[in-house]
């Protein structure tokens, strides 16, 4: 801010940097509040498995595991955590049957849904108290801040359940 209380823009990478950061820390605790509900049942690790599974459909197990960019033997054993609680399971392939994919079942897929909900509900509400300016600037800088990172835009149609992307950067 400058004396009369104008904004100074300042093309300040650090700056740029720490904000991030400290948005960053904001919407780490969103999302693990918003976990919090099904904490007994899933670990984040694990979460993330279903959300990958959510995004991208039914998947072999090494293709899940580069995914989440583990070992297959780590993805193998958060796979058979969430077959046994009944979150995910697993199919032989229809197009090769001498392959399994794993999938999400419909409990999983309302498990990936109530969480997305829920931390789309908490954000909404940091937003509502943003003036309409702010929110115009923060999507223009979220926007182009996503495209420099590569991560792709929610569709506005599926923006109540479009899961967390967790793609390695």
């Amino acid at each position: 801010m400058t004396d009369r209380g104008q904004v100074q823009h300042v093309d300040d990478v650090d700056a740029v940097t720490r904000a991030v950061l400290t948005a960053s820390r904001l919407l780490v605790a969103v999302s693990a509040h918003s976990l919090a509900a099904v904490e007994d049942r899933v670990t984040l690790p694990q979460f993330r498995l279903l959300v990958v599974l959510s995004m991208h459909g039914p998947a072999k197990l090494v293709v899940l595991a580069e995914r989440l960019g583990v070992n297959p033997s780590t993805a193998m054993r958060m796979i058979d955590r969430l077959i046994a609680s009944g979150l995910a399971d697993r199919r032989t392939n229809p197009a090769n049957r001498r392959e399994t994919v794993l999938r999400l079942t419909a409990e999983g897929r309302a498990l990936v849904d109530d969480v997305t909900s829920r931390r789309r509900r908490q954000i909404e509400r940091i937003v509502q108290r943003m003036a309409p300016a702010q929110r115009a600037a923060l999507i223009d800088a979220l926007t182009a801040f996503n495209e420099a990172g590569g991560e792709p835009t929610v569709p506005a149609s599926d923006s109540a359940t479009y899961p967390l992307g967790w793609a390695d950067r």
